[in-house]
C-alpha cells in the first residue's frame, strides 16, 4: 500500500462503525466508509466536535446533517496546491486526499525529466492531478464529461496560482476524445485516469469499467509519445484487484519500463491503523 502521509490540512481523526471522522482544514466531517468494519472508537470524545455528518439512506444516496457551522465552500492546502471544497449530495467534498501520494509521484517524475511533458488526464474530476502536473511544469489536457466538475477544476487551477498555465479543458466522453486524438496524431508523454465503476459520457455514452477499461487503455497506448514518462490508473471499483490493473498495463503498454500496482491509503492520526482507499496501477519509464 502506498500512503498519503504528508498532509497538514487533512487527517483522519478516528474510524469506527462504518464511518470516518475527518478534519478538512478547520471543518470536521463524519462520512461513511464500507471498509471500516470494526465497532470500537479509539477517540470517542473527538466525534462530538463534528461540524457535519453524512447519513446514508436505506433507499440509496443520503443527506448531510449540519451540526455546527459549515461554510458553503472552503479551501485546504497540500504543499503548494490549494483546493476548493464543498459538501456534495453524495458524501463527497470534491477531493480525494489519498491521491496526494500520486500527485507527488507525478510531480517528481515530471520535474526529474528535465523536459516539457504533455499530460492527458482522463475522468479528470475536479483536477487534483491536473493541478499537480501543471505545478510541476507540464502542459495538461483535462478531460471529463461533467461541465460542473470541469468548472470546479478551473477554480482549483486558479486557486493554485496556475491561471496562466498551459492547460486545455475538454468536456467530452473520454473514449470518443481519445479516438479523435488518434486520428489527429496527437501524442502525450504521460496519461493518468481515474475511471468510475459506471458512468455516462457527455452525450449519454455508457461506461462500465469491466467492459470498457481494457479497450480505453489499449486506445491510449496509441497516443503515447515515443519517450513516455508514466501511465497511471486509479480505481475505486469494489472487487477489482490491483493485479488486474497491472495486467492491463502489461498487455497494452509495449514500451520498456516498470509496472507497479497495489492499494492506496490514508493513515489515522495517533494510531497504527490505515484506511485502504482504492487501488492503483502504474507504468513508468
Amino acid at each position: 500500500m502506498i500512503i498519503s502521509k504528508d498532509w497538514k490540512d487533512y487527517e483522519i481523526l478516528d474510524m469506527a462503525n462504518g464511518e470516518k471522522l475527518e478534519r478538512w482544514g478547520k471543518t470536521i466531517l463524519i462520512r461513511p466508509d464500507p471498509q471500516i468494519i470494526w465497532k470500537d472508537k479509539s477517540y470517542p470524545e473527538l466525534w462530538k466536535k463534528a461540524n457535519a455528518h453524512y447519513h446514508r439512506s436505506n433507499k440509496g444516496g443520503g443527506e448531510w446533517e449540519y451540526i455546527k457551522n459549515v461554510p458553503d465552500s472552503w479551501q485546504i492546502k497540500y504543499k503548494d496546491l490549494i483546493f476548493n471544497l464543498k459538501p456534495m449530495g453524495f458524501k463527497h467534498t470534491g477531493l480525494f486526499p489519498e491521491q496526494a501520494v500520486n500527485w507527488d509521484f507525478m510531480m517528481d517524475k515530471i520535474k526529474s525529466s528535465k523536459r516539457k511533458i504533455r499530460v492527458l488526464n482522463l475522468f479528470a474530476y475536479t483536477g487534483g492531478a491536473t493541478c499537480a502536473c501543471l505545478k510541476a511544469g507540464a502542459s495538461v489536457c483535462h478531460v471529463d464529461s461533467s461541465k460542473g466538475m470541469t468548472a470546479w477544476a478551473k477554480e482549483n487551477v486558479e486557486s493554485c496560482g496556475l491561471k496562466n498555465a498551459d492547460v486545455r479543458f475538454i468536456v467530452d466522453d473520454v473514449i470518443k476524445f481519445v479516438q479523435r486524438e488518434i486520428r489527429r496524431g496527437n501524442k502525450y508523454d504521460a496519461i493518468v485516469m481515474d475511471p468510475p465503476s459506471y458512468g455516462r459520457g457527455a452525450n449519454g455514452e455508457v461506461w462500465n469499467i469491466e467492459e470498457s477499461l481494457y479497450h480505453l487503455v489499449e486506445l491510449c497506448s496509441k497516443i503515447l509519445s515515443d519517450d513516455p514518462l508514466f501511465f497511471l490508473i486509479n480505481s475505486y471499483t469494489t472487487g477489482l484487484s490491483s493485479t488486474i490493473l497491472a495486467n492491463v498495463l502489461s498487455l497494452t503498454i509495449k514500451k520498456k519500463g516498470k509496472i507497479t500496482a497495489g492499494e492506496i491509503g490514508l493513515p489515522m492520526s495517533n494510531s497504527k491503523l490505515l484506511l485502504p482507499c482504492g487501488i492503483y496501477g502504474r507504468w513508468e519509464k
